[in-house]
């Protein structure tokens, strides 16, 4: 069988067929089986000879081999030992392929990348239940990816893109395009896949930032603060601090005045950089009081 015949339904069938395999509703196993679908995907990595690619749930190895003809090196990590032997098979002619058995949140990936200096990107069709954690994670600077080209629920695709004031805007928007520029490459049908999913997907394109759209004092507050004006959407963000954080809700609209952020606004209605610079408030409000605290310790 030819490796362009496994993204067309009929490949798909006679490779799960001659493997014994039988798609796992756990691990959210929809194979890809359109070659448009394919070479859209591909378009948007945009890869090259010097590219180190991660393909996350290489399943049946369609994506894999695609991408082993275009870049330099492929890192397929595929968590279904049962779907290992088909896809040693698709890339056993690919040199330049090293697959891992494994769950991508637990495998050591910078050590899989290595020390190489070409650009490393992601191209893959996440599994749906794991995507949005898998992303962020992805997005961390030790990695150092380029970019990432994943094909995702399509409503997690509209999350990850969304802007304030949208009712899809949420913690992951935030998180996301804190490090990277989000863009939606395509839709894709329930079609393109075997068995067809019961949702509809996305292709989303994340070009990673050379550093955080916006500066914060503590990345980890920043997060909380975010958090925590997400808790309770209905909330004023003065309530959603006080309610969350280790703070008084006159503390909470302290930080918000430093912040420039009127105290009555909610968390769906901020953009990133208020994010930051209420972060930032309510850093400074703590350390004030704790700093107040510390010397009437000592008195």
């Amino acid at each position: 069988m030819s490796l362009d015949d496994l993204a067309t339904p009929a490949g798909t069938a006679r490779a799960l067929r001659a493997f014994g395999i039988r798609p796992r509703k756990r691990w959210g196993q929809h194979f890809l089986v359109s070659r448009r679908a394919l070479e859209q995907i591909l378009a948007a990595a945009d890869l090259c000879g010097q590219d180190t690619v991660l393909e996350v749930g290489a399943g049946l190895g369609t994506l894999t081999t695609a991408l082993a003809r275009r870049a330099g090196r492929v890192i397929a990590v595929e968590i279904d030992r049962a779907l290992l032997p088909a896809l040693q098979a698709a890339v056993e002619s690919c040199t330049n392929v090293q697959t891992i058995a494994g769950d991508a949140m637990a495998v050591d990936l910078a050590a899989a990348f290595g020390a190489g200096p070409g650009p490393r990107k992601v191209v893959a069709n996440l599994p749906y239940n794991l995507a949005s954690a898998l992303v962020v994670a992805l997005l961390e600077p030790p990695l150092g990816l380029r970019r990432l080209v994943v094909t995702v629920q399509r409503e997690v695709a509209e999350r990850m893109s969304a802007t304030p004031g949208s009712k899809d805007y949420g913690i992951l928007s935030v998180a996301v395009q804190y490090r990277a520029e989000v863009s939606l490459v395509t839709r894709l049908p329930a079609s393109a896949f075997f068995p067809p999913p019961e949702v509809e997907s996305a292709v989303v394109r994340l070009d990673a930032r050379d550093r955080p759209v916006c500066a914060v004092l503590d990345e980890a507050m920043f997060f909380r603060v975010v958090r925590a004006a997400f808790s309770q959407r209905r909330k004023t963000v003065r309530n959603a601090l006080a309610g969350s954080m280790p703070m008084a809700a006159s503390e909470a609209e302290e930080a918000c005045r430093h912040a420039g952020v009127a105290p009555i606004r909610r968390g769906e209605t901020m953009n990133l950089m208020e994010f930051a610079a209420l972060a930032d408030g309510v850093a400074k409000t703590l350390g004030r009081r704790n700093a107040i605290t510390s010397r009437e310790g000592r008195v």
